[in-house]
């Protein structure tokens, strides 16, 4: 083969348009927000208050049941989050609306009327679910079903 052929079969390999390449679309932060995960992550932060006011009504009520129901409640839901979403924020965003509604039902009333219950159920309570919520967001990330070898979220 001489060097005229090969060049000629190098050419024709070639992109017939002479159009300049794209950038690649942004990602992370700089991409455009979706509104459907802004839907999902509000979910979740209203599902996360509304588990974090009834887990502490029940771990109140039901000292050491309501304590184990509390806190796996709870761990359902940040797994869930971190599931269904397939990012950490998955898990955080629940975390973040029980975090708020557990910090105002601290205050109390100005009667002096307090939710919780003793102290050790309040720090067990507490510490586990923050425990549970560091837990589920800094998991590792979620295998690949095994039909399916698509990335997550494509």
């Amino acid at each position: 083969m001489s060097g005229r052929q090969r060049r000629e079969r190098a050419s024709s390999r070639a992109p017939r348009t002479n159009a300049p390449p794209r950038a690649p679309d942004p990602t992370g932060l700089a991409a455009r927000p979706n509104p459907a995960r802004i839907a999902v992550y509000a979910g979740l932060v209203l599902l996360g208050a509304a588990v974090g006011g009834a887990g502490t009504l029940v771990q109140a009520a039901l000292f050491p049941g309501g304590l184990i129901l509390a806190l796996v409640a709870s761990a359902g839901l940040f797994y869930g989050g971190r599931v269904v979403t397939g990012t950490q924020l998955g898990a955080l965003a629940p975390a973040v609306g029980w975090f708020v509604v557990v910090v105002l039902l601290l205050g109390g009333r100005p009667e002096g009327d307090y939710v919780f219950g003793d102290a050790v159920g309040l720090a067990l309570f507490m510490l586990g679910t923050m425990a549970v919520a560091v837990m589920c967001a800094t998991m590792s990330r979620l295998p690949y079903p095994a039909n399916d070898t698509r990335p997550p979220g494509t």
